[in-house]
């Protein structure tokens, strides 16, 4: 882990200027860090709509920022978070908490608790995307005419 952090808005402040603070937030992330890749949690169906939109269209802002910057981006969802980090999909967020501090060797979780989140999502993609990066190579390879 080279860094951690989160941006965070005011919650009466108007959806517009939260989503460009959001904006600017990440475009200072990854103006310091320059990521190769960013992986971002899709979006699922909940049946609190508000918590859903919000969660969409900071996804779609945080896509928005990386795909400018030519960086490629990937999906996974919750479950799939979960699961990495902690063996079940189910997990309940001190669960995935205890577990990116494990794998990370971390003195104590991430806080608040969506920076544990964004470490778990990090910690999937590797473990995910290198997988599925070998599963690609090789079905490639299998495809190749042979001479």
């Amino acid at each position: 882990m080279v860094a951690c952090g989160v941006v965070r808005t005011p919650a009466e402040m108007d959806i517009p200027l939260r989503l460009l603070e959001i904006e600017r937030g990440l475009d200072a992330w990854f103006d310091t860090h320059q990521p190769e890749l960013v992986a971002v949690e899709r979006v699922f169906a909940q049946h609190n709509v508000r918590t859903v939109m919000g969660t969409a269209q900071a996804s779609a802002v945080a896509m928005l920022c990386a795909t400018r910057r030519g960086i490629p981006v990937t999906l996974h969802t919750p479950s799939e978070v979960k699961a990495a980090v902690s063996g079940s999909g189910r997990a309940e967020k001190a669960q995935v908490g205890a577990m990116v501090t494990r794998i990370l060797r971390l003195d104590a979780p991430p806080k608040p608790a969506d920076a544990a989140d964004a470490l778990a999502l990090a910690i999937c993609h590797i473990w995910r995307g290198t997988a599925n990066n070998r599963i690609a190579a090789a079905l490639s390879r299998a495809r190749e005419p042979r001479a």
